[in-house]
């Protein structure tokens, strides 16, 4: 008997081809110039205090101030951000889809998000009104991997955890979620993802 009646499901780079590099790729005369802005301008880390509910003007106006020299392309992180969107990933969607026409989950979204670009995503995405429910970073002023964030699922929508099955791309946020007792999957392609489905009997 299959134990799980609960998927959750990570957005970016699972369901949405999201990338930066879909901006930056020729952004800069040299990969070097390129390299150097994320790893110390516009930073991982920085991102991630935006989805975690800083404000994307004040993180802006800050690192404009901090870096002056870098002002265009630091504007444009988030002046033209939709940029960085390449679409659905359609062979994602359509396992969502699949599993959905089941009727034998509760399928979840939980995603580091700043809110107010996610609403650009749910005006441009009509599968992501599909969820039973979800959880946005920026909404919650918390984000994976921190417990918290994943419990807020769990408690808001009465998930047992030993019956949750977790998709996304990071380990980091795989660990998350394994460290609070919910199988997880390590998402690499939308095949390597079906296989691991039908491995535990969700398809």
């Amino acid at each position: 008997m299959n134990p799980y009646n609960t998927i959750i499901f990570d957005l970016g780079a699972v369901l949405i081809d999201w990338n930066p590099l879909h901006l930056y790729g020729n952004y800069f005369e040299s990969e070097e110039k390129r390299d150097y802005f994320f790893k110390n301008i516009c930073t991982p880390d920085w991102n991630e205090e935006q989805d975690a509910g800083r404000s994307i003007v004040d993180a802006t106006q800050e690192l404009v101030a901090k870096f002056p020299e870098w002002e265009q392309p630091i504007r444009d992180f988030y002046g033209r951000w939709t940029e960085m969107l390449g679409g659905p990933i359609t062979e994602s969607v359509a396992i969502f889809k699949e599993l959905k026409e089941t009727g034998r989950y509760k399928i979840y979204a939980l995603t580091n998000w700043q809110a107010s670009l996610f609403e650009i995503a749910l005006v441009r995405y009509n599968f992501l009104h599909w969820f039973d429910g979800r959880v946005v970073s920026g909404e919650e002023k918390t984000r994976k991997p921190y417990a918290a964030f994943y419990q807020r699922l769990l408690n808001r929508y009465q998930v047992n955890p030993a019956q949750a099955v977790f998709i996304d791309d990071n380990l980091r946020n795989i660990k998350g979620a394994e460290a609070l007792g919910i199988k997880s999957i390590h998402f690499k392609d939308p095949a390597q993802l079906k296989n691991a489905l039908k491995e535990l009997k969700l398809l």
